[in-house]
């Protein structure tokens, strides 16, 4: 009789136990690598690192950096904005050209489609001799040949002015083929370059965005402090250039002294003092300008009048006083004479940065008026908040 055994039943040992353990543990630790790895993939540059914690003052830090490169990035796409208009200007001009070019071609292809088909319809022209042999009346033959000769001029004046106008129109048609394939090249980099402006943009917001409320305490408290800071710089500023003014007004009152009493006057002031009052006039119509779009939403890209960027604001300044500027911070900065910082007089332009991305109004007293960044307004500030490159004053 066979018998019947019940199944065994397995104890699991420490080791087994222990295996399962640690393969849940490697699991458990995959599932986390996973994790990470795809909130890091998924975060965009310039965002905090997932389980990391900045400094408050090296959020701020890395939020002046993208504005600063947002408005380099900014001049650079109105550069290419001032080529892409200069550029359709041109091919505007260009296409009427051909166009222009085009009729005068027609009309004289259909001048010498006229001439074409009265040939054909003579049949062509024989010679002047067997037209002799066979005339009834030379008198008559002679006033054919004479018709003729002038017919065969006024050819050749059409053949010529439809091989001019032929030449003149494929020569317009590829100057305009170029410029239209260049004015495309120019809309790719604006366009490159928008998104370069926006991605900074983009970023800087998204890390203010990651900031407590605690957090953003401290960085306005941080900020105001540099504020103050630059106030105190720009004070003591303006009162060096007092003292300065004051120096050079006393030497001047000595030498004109000095000149009226040996009469050695040369004759020359009167022109200098009416161009520097010239000079001061458009300073201060500038200046006027600039007062009146306080409160203005900075927008990068933009000249007015509803919104600015720095050199938009400038621009349209200056422009208000008579004086054309460029578009650009860097073109701007050599539309006009160099001055150093402790010659600055109101109506000068204060440009800030090693690559001279931003640009302010000077009006006196260690202050200026700006379009400063997204998000700002145009205002008055201190022009030592920002590292000055140089300055420049109009002509």
């Amino acid at each position: 009789m066979a018998s019947h055994r019940k199944p065994r039943t397995r104890i699991p040992t420490a080791a087994s136990s222990t295996g399962r353990r640690t393969a849940v543990g490697f699991t458990t630790a995959a599932l986390a690598s996973v994790t990470l790895l795809s909130q890091t993939a998924n975060a965009a540059p310039g965002d905090p690192k997932p389980g990391t914690t900045q400094s408050i003052e090296a959020v701020k830090e890395k939020v002046d950096t993208l504005y600063h490169q947002a408005e380099s990035a900014t001049q650079h796409y109105n550069a290419a904005k001032e080529r892409s208009e200069t550029q359709r200007t041109k091919v505007n001009r260009l296409l009427a050209d051909v166009a222009e070019n085009t009729e005068k071609l027609n009309e004289a292809r259909r001048t010498l489609g006229t001439y074409a088909a009265a040939q054909y319809r003579n049949g062509g022209m024989t010679s002047s001799a067997a037209s002799l042999l066979f005339s009834n009346d030379p008198q008559d033959l002679f006033d054919q040949s004479h018709l003729m000769s002038r017919m065969a001029g006024s050819q050749k004046r059409a053949v010529d002015d439809f091989q001019t106008q032929a030449a003149k129109a494929a020569k317009e048609r590829g100057e305009a083929a170029k410029s239209l394939a260049s004015l495309t090249e120019t809309q790719k980099e604006l366009k490159t370059k928008k998104k370069s402006v926006q991605d900074k943009l983009s970023q800087a917001r998204r890390l203010l965005a990651s900031l407590t409320a605690k957090e953003k305490a401290r960085l306005a408290a941080i900020e105001k402090k540099k504020a103050e800071e630059a106030r105190r710089k720009a004070a003591e500023l303006a009162e060096k250039q007092r003292q300065a003014a004051a120096q050079q007004k006393q030497q001047q009152e000595q030498q004109s002294s000095g000149s009226s009493a040996s009469g050695g006057g040369s004759g020359t002031g009167s022109s200098t003092g009416s161009s520097t009052s010239t000079n001061s006039t458009k300073a201060a119509t500038a200046i006027d300008f600039a007062e009146s779009q306080l409160g203005k939403p900075y927008v990068w890209g933009a000249t007015g009048p509803n919104s600015y960027d720095c050199s938009g604001l400038t621009q349209a300044a200056w422009r208000a006083a008579g004086v054309s500027l460029p578009r650009t911070t860097w073109d701007q900065v050599k539309a006009g004479t160099r001055i150093s910082t402790s010659d600055l007089i109101p109506g000068d332009l204060v440009f800030f940065y090693d690559d001279i991305s931003h640009v302010g109004l000077y009006i006196g007293n260690g202050m200026m008026i700006h379009a400063p960044k997204p998000g700002d307004v145009v205002k008055k500030a201190p022009i030592t908040e920002m590292p000055i490159y140089g300055s420049v004053r109009p002509a």
